[in-house]
């Protein structure tokens, strides 16, 4: 999930897109974790607050499916499990209760009716929730250690008991999910948020079997996939979704080397995950010292899983970043030379199909000028 309310512009002239570049690699029909998918373009999750009292209604169901028969996949905006912590706004959907699981299920049901495939993206906040924000006022602010993404004293550390509460609820979320229609799940493990944080080291100094060791920062992860595993059978896919930066902390790393990098993925490809969605700012950027593998590039090259490359494809600027740290043009290149070397499986969309629902179909058809890019000054009218 990408808030993207404070989002700069990204807007660019639409006619550099292609530059000549062969797109058809990328626009073929493809299965990945057992989805028969459309393309290789997902879009990727979106925080929109366009759901008051955390329920997806009919508008929502059509902001989905207007995308869907151009995308090979759709990854939900991020939505809050069953935990009373986990959320921090009415307006976020929710995964749990009749009225929101019904508004899911129309969703689901109007995407598959354009032909897409589509998953949610279960989410718990953490230590960046606020304290008295809903939908639950007067829950606390849970954090590994009791530590905010500055390194501040904040929230309270995560007993035994409410880690079991947390593994239960996303477990639980899953089951709905794949009781409904989904056709699978993904668990948000980046931006800073509880599964990230828990991974991080400045916000996870836990001194139990949860903190210390690369494999104990893990744990929570991979014990929520397992039990997802174990709920949902061998065939449901899970994806889940990592990053090195956070919110406000563009420069955090979780892994300073591909070895980290292993230890870090490593459990939850035997928990029992079937893609890694793989969140960077910018697509392109080498990941570690002396080699020019992106941080897809290594997630592939390590785990051999299907990855979802995602960061910055068709605007200019990265998220919450300006002009000089993007990409002087946004010809699809370099996506396709990393695509040809075998970095990645899939690519995701977020502000470039936000701001144009039919970007896939206009590019395979060469029909450049009547993309619509993306500007922040189109953000609170698109939907």
């Amino acid at each position: 999930m990408t808030d993207l309310r404070n989002e700069s512009t990204g807007a660019s002239p639409a006619s550099t897109l292609l530059d000549g570049t062969d797109v058809a690699p990328l626009l073929a029909p493809t299965t990945v974790a057992g989805l028969d998918l459309s393309n290789r373009f997902v879009m990727a999750p979106m925080t929109r607050k366009f759901s008051p009292g955390n329920t997806p209604d009919d508008a929502v169901a059509e902001y989905y499916a207007r995308r869907a028969s151009s995308l090979g996949l759709i990854v939900t905006e991020g939505t809050y499990v069953d935990e009373f912590s986990a959320g921090a706004s009415g307006k976020v959907p929710v995964f749990y209760g009749d009225d929101a699981l019904g508004g899911w299920r129309r969703v689901v049901e109007a995407v598959h009716a354009e032909g897409g495939r589509i998953v949610p993206q279960l989410w718990h906040l953490g230590v960046t929730r606020i304290a008295g924000a809903g939908p639950n006022r007067d829950a606390p602010v849970i954090s590994p250690s009791g530590i905010g993404l500055g390194g501040e004293p904040a929230g309270e550390a995560a007993t035994d008991t409410t880690i079991e509460g947390i593994v239960d609820a996303f477990a639980r979320a899953a089951v709905d999910a794949k009781e409904i229609g989904f056709d699978g799940i993904e668990l948000h493990g980046a931006h800073g948020y509880l599964l990230d944080q828990f991974t991080w080291a400045r916000t996870n100094q836990r001194t139990d079997a949860y903190g210390g060791s690369i494999a104990n920062r893990m744990r929570l992860g991979a014990e929520i996939v397992t039990e997802i595993r174990r709920r949902v059978g061998a065939d449901f896919p899970i994806l889940y979704r990592f990053s090195q930066w956070k919110g406000g902390h563009y420069d955090a790393r979780i892994a300073e080397n591909p070895n980290e990098l292993e230890q870090i993925l490593s459990p939850l490809v035997d928990a029992g995950v079937s893609v890694l969605h793989v969140s960077t700012r910018r697509y392109w950027l080498p990941e570690f010292d002396d080699s020019d593998r992106t941080l897809a590039g290594w997630t592939k090259h390590l785990t051999g899983l299907p990855v979802i490359a995602l960061g910055s494809v068709g605007v200019s600027a990265p998220f919450l970043g300006d002009a000089a740290e993007g990409q002087a043009s946004l010809s699809l290149a370099p996506l396709l030379d990393l695509y040809e070397r075998g970095e990645f499986d899939l690519v995701g969309l977020g502000r470039a199909v936000l701001a144009d629902p039919h970007w896939v179909t206009k590019v395979a058809a060469g029909d450049l000028d009547a993309i619509r890019p993306y500007s922040k000054e189109l953000e609170s009218v698109l939907h």
